[in-house]
């Protein structure tokens, strides 16, 4: 069985824990770069990856990589490349990507070579003067960063972020891939009361639910190299199965409250979706009356920022209140709060015990974590 690479690109800060994701999976060779996580594996390791990551945003097969200086450069690195062995006769293979601090910065006419080249390997390989591009989607894509070309096919389709159970969402979502890596970086098990009291759409309860359970957050859609004809359809079944078998079964309190009954409505119909509903409870609720009896929990939320849904006066006062309402929590409770409020602790009331620089899609934010131990 061959061995391929495969690249996993992420948010900003979350490539160390989308390495250990695949560190879990056992996959070989992984090194996590910036954006990104790259690592070897087998063709059964496509299914598997696409299935269980958390906080990847897709999984793309490196089909080559090489220099390149000028477009005649760019031209034949492509074409000697073995598009033939992944890139069926009638497949469609267009084209995209991005170049950075490169001698070659136009995308558009990238773009026009790149297909040029990969359309003349294949005409070549099945003896065609045009090719039908009338199957399933090998969708190529290409990084050039300082002259280094790598150009890869992308086996997710829609990014993994899309779990395929928010169909609906409210003003300013959540990428799930980020909730989940908040959950993540609470350390949430499954063990502790685990509460949003700013749920929105409910996407971060709705992660903390399938990390409770242990369930593989790609369950419940589909992929574009399940079409792909090199890979054994079987691989998908085998990776589903393996999958399933790690779920646990278990009584989780897991809790998300928002002012807006829409919002909650929402969020409910999307726990369905998820199959989670039975773990997760969603109720309409004021965050700066927010209030647990519990001597222990986690509280993980995103409230408005300010610069997207509130004015910024607005968002301070309402940081100042919910700050008290924390506050107010018994001792063995973590509350981790995202904004990218550059006065965040000075409105909340509290310098945060550890932060950590994040991105929610292009707006830099911090995740301000409390009653956490700093080793950790």
């Amino acid at each position: 069985m061959r061995e391929l690479e495969l690249m996993i690109p992420t948010l900003f800060g979350l490539e160390g824990l989308c390495a250990n994701e695949l560190r879990r999976l056992e996959l070989p060779e992984v090194r996590a770069e910036n954006g990104r996580v790259c690592c070897k594996g087998g063709p059964e390791d496509i299914p598997r990856a696409n299935l269980n990551l958390r906080t990847g945003e897709r999984v793309l097969l490196v089909v080559g990589r090489y220099e390149a200086t000028d477009f005649e450069a760019l031209f034949q690195g492509a074409k000697a490349l073995p598009w033939e062995d992944f890139i069926p006769r009638e497949g469609a293979f267009p084209v995209k990507g991005y170049s950075l601090n490169s001698q070659l910065h136009a995308v558009p006419a990238i773009q026009g070579v790149l297909k040029k080249a990969i359309a003349a390997r294949l005409g070549e390989k099945y003896g065609m003067d045009t090719l039908p591009e009338s199957g399933a989607l090998y969708q190529v894509q290409f990084s050039i960063m300082k002259d280094q070309v790598a150009l890869m096919l992308d086996t997710s389709g829609a990014g993994l972020h899309k779990r395929g159970y928010r169909a609906v969402g409210v003003t300013a979502p959540l990428r799930e891939t980020l909730a989940a890596a908040m959950v993540i970086l609470s350390h949430y098990r499954g063990r502790d009361p685990f509460c949003d009291p700013f749920c929105g759409s409910g996407t971060i309860p709705i992660e903390a639910a399938l990390i409770a359970k242990n369930r593989a957050p790609g369950l419940s859609r589909a992929f574009s190299a399940q079409k792909w004809k090199w890979l054994d359809s079987n691989l998908w079944l085998q990776a589903a199965d393996e999958a399933m078998d790690k779920e646990y079964c278990g009584n989780y309190e897991i809790w998300g409250g928002d002012m807006d009954p829409k919002a909650v409505a929402i969020a409910r119909d999307n726990a369905v979706k998820a199959d989670v509903e039975d773990v997760v409870r969603f109720e309409v609720a004021d965050a700066v009356k927010f209030h647990r009896d519990a001597p222990v929990g986690r509280v993980v939320t995103n409230p408005p920022y300010g610069e997207r849904i509130l004015e910024k006066k607005e968002a301070e006062e309402l940081y100042k209140a919910f700050g008290k309402a924390a506050s107010a929590l018994p001792q063995g409770w973590q509350v981790s709060v995202l904004s990218s409020h550059t006065e965040f602790e000075r409105t909340f009331g509290k310098t945060a015990d550890k932060k950590r620089k994040l991105y929610n899609g292009m707006l830099k934010c911090d995740l301000f974590q409390y009653g956490v131990d700093r080793r950790r």
